[in-house]
């Protein structure tokens, strides 16, 4: 009997020979990790070479993380205006932001971008060099913008060769850093270009054969806070506060100036949610108030005569109006923004023609010498002709115009004196044929109308609504 062990079965030999293999595989890749893991760490101890990707002034530039702007302290820098930009600002470091309003690439190294806030706008200057801290990828990254998003740029104002026709400012910033701090969408639902096209311009394209994109209405409104950054929606609403404002100043000095009265006019706030209609002739929008009937106020005629009742004497308010017109003329609104002065009359209802007309006497001459920029903004899109009006607007009986009207119904209406005019002793609709009320007709508009005194005791209030 032997004593040599008996020979392995054949599966074991070839498991054998495989576990072998594999393990000889296992080793060479474990020496190449081994070897790439060597390569990496004695790169990352080697300076990295200066490459073309390299920028070393990288720090001037780039998009602003929205964290680093939410937690971000008072850094007491002092900001300009784009509309304080001019001459005398040459050579002065700045701070500006604004919305890219167009972008333009020159080369790799140098671009344009013009930036706008409200109603004024810059051009901004990017060239590549080492003294100015600009690199081409900064360069690059400026154009990379897309148009309305809002940048943050620091630079230099300078005074360029030529003067410039594509911005209100005639100066240049060369810029020295560069930050987006909101970038919009690349392709946004309407265009600042096309919104902000007049008529004359849809005209000349349509005789040269060319075809522009219209903004319809609905579309505007869908997208409003865009369509409000043209530059006539912003010479509009401008105008509108200034006109506000303009009234309660003036109001104040016409009415100290009176000869009838010694105390000035007092403003009010009056209620706009009541429980009924506050006067007959308009219609009125109903609504449930915690299970109660209520309505929007149409104007502030019981709140006014109360006060006047309660011896305020002269009172007035600038206010919203809500009318519940089923029209489709732009001189029936549905909601509109109305000033509704009342006061006492101590001889005359022309008391309060004589305050009003100078009122609107004040507005006019004041738009007329400071808001000449907004308005030739709004008649670059909407061109209107100049307002004419006299110091002292004329005052007909509704008689004398009807005569007027009969005696010139075939001749053509020129405005050579006054585009404005009182039409005074109106017959009313119900009551006595002729009362005291008046209208303020300014460009065939009724822009003023003036109720029938109401007599109180010894008082004798007068409505007068704009």
């Amino acid at each position: 009997m032997s004593s040599e062990p008996p020979p392995a079965p054949a599966e074991e030999l070839a498991a054998d020979f495989s576990a072998a293999t594999i393990s000889k595989k296992q080793l060479k890749k474990d020496a190449r990790k081994a070897e790439k893991a060597a390569q990496r760490q004695q790169q990352q101890q080697q300076p990295p070479p200066q490459g073309d990707d390299e920028d070393p002034y990288a720090s001037n530039y780039g998009d602003v993380p929205v964290e680093e702007i939410q937690s971000k302290a008072i850094s007491g820098r002092s900001w300009t205006g784009i509309g304080d930009l001019d001459e005398s600002a040459e050579g002065r470091p700045v701070l500006i932001r604004g919305a890219a309003q167009a972008i333009r690439p020159v080369s790799k190294k140098m671009a344009f971008v013009v930036l706008r806030q409200s109603m004024s706008t810059v051009q901004c200057v990017l060239v590549a060099s080492a003294d100015a801290g600009v690199s081409t990828q900064m360069v690059r990254f400026a154009t990379s913008l897309s148009k309305e998003s809002i940048v943050d740029v620091e630079g230099v104002v300078s005074l360029p060769k030529e003067p410039l026709k594509a911005t209100t400012q005639q100066v240049e910033i060369q810029v020295r850093k560069l930050y987006c701090i909101n970038r919009a969408i690349p392709t946004l639902p309407i265009n600042l270009e096309d919104a902000a096209r007049s008529e004359a311009e849809f005209e000349r394209a349509e005789q040269a054969g060319e075809k522009l994109v219209r903004v319809g209405q609905d579309t505007r409104l869908n997208y409003r806070a865009i369509d409000l950054r043209t530059p006539a929606n912003q010479a509009i609403f401008r105008i509108q506060c200034q006109v506000e404002n303009d009234s309660l100043c003036r109001l104040q000095e016409l009415t100290s100036l009176c000869p009838f009265y010694s105390m000035k006019v007092l403003s009010l706030l009056n209620p706009k949610l009541i429980s009924g209609s506050s006067e007959g002739g308009a219609a009125v929008f109903k609504l449930q108030y915690n299970g109660q009937p209520a309505c929007l106020a149409q104007s502030p005629q019981l709140y006014k005569q109360m006060s006047i009742c309660g011896g305020f004497e002269r009172v007035f308010e600038v206010g919203p109006v809500f009318r519940a017109e089923n029209s489709n003329t732009h001189r029936h609104l549905c909601e509109f923004v109305g000033l509704d002065a009342e006061m006492e009359i101590k001889e005359h209802y022309f008391e309060v023609c004589d305050i009003i007309d100078g009122l609107f006497v004040a507005i006019f001459k004041h738009l007329n010498e400071n808001c000449k920029k907004e308005l030739e903004t709004i008649n670059r899109q909407y061109p209107f002709e100049p307002l004419k009006y006299l110091e002292k607007t004329l005052k007909l009986t509704y008689d004398e115009g009807i005569q007027m009207l009969k005696k010139n119904r075939k001749k053509r209406r020129e405005r050579t004196c006054s585009s404005a005019h009182w039409l005074t002793a109106l017959p009313r609709w119900r009551m006595r044929p002729c009362a005291d009320a008046v209208d303020l007709l300014l460009e065939v508009e009724d822009v003023v109308a003036g109720g029938d005194p109401k007599p109180s005791g010894r008082q004798r209030p007068q409505s007068a609504a704009a």
